[in-house]
């Protein structure tokens, strides 16, 4: 998948759906310790994630951005990138729905990953329902805010 799609992704999941790559940093440079997440955090982002599928379903952009951290950053995406893309598939698309399931959540070297499965469809005029985008196990960095999990990204 490529990074624009899966930043998009990562956006309408929790915008918490699904994810990007992190910077390309070779793997001997990169020691990640993750431990799975407590069960109340991994309740709190699967709540996080239903409530975003909603919102997104119901074309609710400033609901969905509301899940996207003001420092969102990741592979050059910023919020007011993932702005521009939201409002490019609602407008795109009669309808759109998400299907987004939390596979895991770890803590990794201080930080929360939630890694997701799911597929966007969305319905055009003519044509129909098509898979707009689809992934599996995909992380995304999310941390906790005052107004609750956002999503992060990777920050380069």
């Amino acid at each position: 998948m490529d990074g624009i799609r899966r930043r998009l992704v990562g956006l309408v999941f929790l915008a918490f759906c699904a994810g990007v790559s992190g910077p390309d940093i070779p793997a001997a440079a990169q020691t990640l310790i993750a431990t799975p997440a407590p069960p109340g955090v991994t309740a709190e982002l699967s709540q996080a994630v239903e409530r975003a599928q909603a919102r997104f379903a119901a074309r609710d952009l400033a609901g969905v951005l509301a899940a996207v951290s003001e420092q969102y950053r990741s592979g050059g995406m910023t919020k007011a990138a993932v702005h521009e893309q939201l409002l490019a598939m609602f407008t795109l698309y009669q309808e759109l729905r998400a299907r987004v399931t939390v596979d895991r959540v770890e803590l990794v070297n201080g930080g929360t990953r939630v890694y997701t499965s799911g597929e966007v469809t969305g319905r055009l005029p003519l044509v129909g329902w098509v898979i707009v985008l689809a992934w599996q196990g995909e992380p995304e960095v999310v941390r906790r805010e005052a107004a609750g999990w956002r999503l992060f990204g990777f920050q380069d």
